[in-house]
């Protein structure tokens, strides 16, 4: 399952190092994809893993049950404790749709 044609998953990271001073994902739409019924029963979740891809820590969103064209999180700045991706992930009914990871590096 993907994202809605004229939708796309956005994941917005800023710092340096291991340290993330901004997080935010989510769903832009614009044109056709404006005009579907929205998300429903929709949560983001971000993930954190070391060089060896291996998930260390993982902050699951609250469930939203309300329908939203455009759904979003930010998540609190944080210092990471190694290096490797933090990614971003859509669910949409429990079922993954889109996900976005950047790459944590020295």
């Amino acid at each position: 399952m993907k994202v809605p044609t004229g939708c796309m998953f956005t994941h917005i990271i800023r710092g340096e190092g291991k340290t993330i001073t901004y997080q935010n994902a989510g769903v832009d739409c614009g044109f056709v994809g404006a005009l579907n019924a929205g998300f429903c029963n929709w949560r983001i979740d971000f993930t954190y893993a070391d060089t060896d891809n291996k998930t260390y820590r993982t902050s699951r969103g609250k469930t939203h049950t309300e329908c939203k064209i455009n759904p979003m999180r930010d998540h609190a700045p944080q210092k990471l404790p190694r290096y490797g991706k933090a990614c971003a992930q859509i669910y949409v009914n429990g079922v993954r749709r889109a996900g976005q990871c950047h790459h944590i590096t020295k």
